[in-house]
């Protein structure tokens, strides 16, 4: 998509009419604006999983698509597999690196993700995310205000100037709270590691459980300045 003056201003509108909105009105807008060039972004965290059941509501057959980083913890993969089960009209595109984990091991040595966790995060999703955006007019994420520091700017429907395309963050306003009570009223399947310390689910070897009293982000790249994988920023 074109950036344009007209198209910012038709964006901080809607922005501000539907802050107050529930997700799934956020999700109709969206939909009905952008489909089929619309698809969630999902890692099948909590998050992901209320705007994938929240879709499949609305959609007959929505799209996602998965960042296939070949270091997922063995449950993502199960996880993936019960959701497709689960919602068998689920258009869900599967997007790998250029290169394996071995191809990258050889190219720059093993465990990259220890020494330089930005190339890694950048060669294993950025690079894939870009793919996925460039047929894409718009993409939805699990984003949450108080998820982080550096997310509590983020608006429910913003422009992403950096892969040129809408931005829709239908959970923006929402508490952790709100989102597992969605979870249990609907009875959605959901990851196992949430259960044992993990808010938040990334590679294998970058993520952490998290202590209480911790930001759910904490364990990510726990020891490190790094608090964002590149696909947010």
């Amino acid at each position: 998509m074109i950036e344009s003056p007209s198209l910012l201003e038709e964006l901080e509108r809607v922005a501000a009419e539907l802050e107050t909105a529930p997700p799934e009105e956020i999700l109709r807008w969206a939909v009905g604006r952008y489909a089929p060039a619309i698809a969630l972004a999902t890692s099948f965290g909590a998050e992901d999983m209320v705007l994938l059941d929240m879709l499949a509501r609305i959609q007959e057959r929505p799209r996602a698509f998965f960042l296939d980083t070949g270091l997922h913890f063995p449950e993502t993969y199960a996880l993936r597999d019960r959701v497709l089960a689960s919602y068998p009209n689920l258009a869900l595109e599967v997007m790998q690196p250029a290169i394996t984990v071995r191809q990258q091991a050889e190219a720059y040595g093993p465990a990259l993700w220890r020494r330089d966790p930005d190339l890694c995060c950048a060669l294993r999703k950025v690079e894939p995310l870009e793919r996925a955006l460039r047929q894409l007019s718009a993409w939805v994420t699990g984003l949450r205000r108080e998820q982080a520091p550096t997310r509590r700017g983020i608006r429910v429907v913003e422009w992403d100037r950096r892969h040129g395309l809408v931005k829709v963050n239908p959970l923006a306003r929402w508490s952790r709270g709100e989102v597992w009570r969605y979870i249990r009223e609907h009875g959605l399947p959901c990851h196992e590691l949430h259960d044992r310390g993990y808010p938040s689910i990334g590679c294998q070897p970058c993520t952490t459980p998290v202590a209480e009293g911790e930001e759910p982000r904490a364990g990510r790249w726990r020891g490190l300045a790094k608090t964002e994988c590149g696909l947010h920023v």
